[in-house]
């Protein structure tokens, strides 16, 4: 699918807006249809596994409250008629045809895709101005919405002390737009911004990025490299030396200590595969389903019957080709490839649907790989 950025090529949006600047696309998906209707968007926010909030701002009397879901469907009956809105998020994860729509935004490397959030508004409703640690294509679904756009915003900004997200208390925005179904809107990380229904029926579809915080990727690379080294490994001083003051600290061991933590820096195969396990774990690991893989005998049949597969909707996929070592990822765990299943895994990170002959060097260890993949909840056939 094309990449919905209008007359703007991808090369000219990576180099001019993709964490520079926002960007405004009219007509990003001309006669856009969407693939999730408002009653199916309330559905979802009944169902104990979907994560989904309901906002209500009133901005002329300073209210701001949350509310967590899942709701009753009564719930939906007692909202006034303005001033709330609907978010619920991961839709990709429970409906195949937005997992489709999320496909168009893979000009973006897939590891850093977070999920698709589907918003839902009465007149005047919205979050509240605000910003976001992460990128953001909104694209206008139905209804009108309009944008207003501030300034750069950061963790020192004034906040509400009375909403758990960063909601601004002041709000003076420099521009504003108003989107129809199919325009879209771009934001950078940070970049304050509040949206509004303007009229009914206002739906949103936010695609959003993955963005892991410095302080997250050291815990978590911590944590790898640590679960793996025994307690025998040791800080160790052979050449110690007689110190003025047994209470100093010197250079020599900060020396030491900087070698030890540079040690694990430079060995870029461990970074690689602790990099590709995390950047595709599952955004709800509780909800992940391992079941029995099938047998290759199995899986020849399906092919056989021209049956394809598919990448389970929410699933995370990536690969790695680097110094002799290729791996593919999905799910938070690695794979293993030789060079006669690379060209597997690399067909498998091009899309989320997959007919056999679309499927290269189908040899037993390639039928080996999409069995498991299967039996850990990543792939399923088609069979309806």
């Amino acid at each position: 699918m094309d990449a919905p950025l209008g007359s703007i090529s991808v090369e000219t949006f990576l180099k001019d807006y993709w964490q520079k600047k926002p960007l405004l696309i009219r007509q990003a998906i001309p006669d856009f249809s969407p693939p999730v209707t408002a009653d199916e968007l309330a559905g979802l926010a009944c169902e104990p596994d979907v994560e989904s909030r309901l906002i209500r701002f009133d901005a002329n009397e300073d209210h701001w409250s949350l509310e967590q879901g899942p709701f009753p469907e009564s719930r939906f009956a007692e909202l006034p008629d303005s001033q709330w809105t609907l978010l619920v998020q991961a839709v990709d994860h429970w409906i195949p045809e937005a997992a489709d729509l999320v496909e168009r935004f893979r000009f973006i490397p897939s590891w850093r895709v977070d999920d698709l959030m589907i918003s839902y508004a009465a007149p005047g409703g919205g979050v509240g101005p605000h910003y976001d640690n992460y990128d953001v294509f909104l694209l206008q679904a139905s209804g009108t919405r309009r944008w207003e756009l501030g300034g750069v915003c950061t963790e020192d900004s004034p906040r509400r002390p009375d909403a758990p997200v960063m909601i601004l208390p002041e709000w003076k925005p420099d521009q504003s737009y108003d989107l129809e179904p199919g325009d879209m809107l771009y934001l950078p990380p940070q970049i304050a911004h509040n949206g509004y229904a303007v009229g009914d029926d206002c739906m949103t579809y936010s695609i959003g990025f993955r963005a892991p915080a410095h302080n997250e990727i050291l815990r978590s690379f911590s944590d790898f490299v640590g679960e793996k080294l025994g307690r025998e490994i040791r800080y160790a001083d052979p050449d110690l030396s007689l110190q003025t003051n047994p209470g100093q600290i010197g250079q020599d061991a900060l020396n030491r200590v900087q070698a030890i933590l540079a040690s694990y820096l430079k060995d870029e195969a461990q970074i690689a595969r602790w990099f590709g396990r995390y950047m595709t774990e599952p955004k709800y690991p509780e909800l992940e389903e391992v079941q029995e893989p099938p047998s290759i005998e199995e899986l020849q049949q399906w092919l056989a019957q021209d049956i394809p597969l598919r990448r389970n909707e929410g699933a995370r996929f990536a690969y790695l080709d680097k110094a002799g070592e290729a791996s593919l990822f999905a799910n938070g765990e690695r794979y293993p490839l030789t060079c006669e299943t690379l060209p597997l895994a690399e067909a498998l990170c091009l899309r989320n649907d997959y007919t056999p002959a679309q499927l290269p060097n189908l040899n037993r260890d390639a039928l080996d790989l999409l069995c498991r993949l299967i039996g850990a909840g990543a792939l399923y056939p088609v069979l309806d």
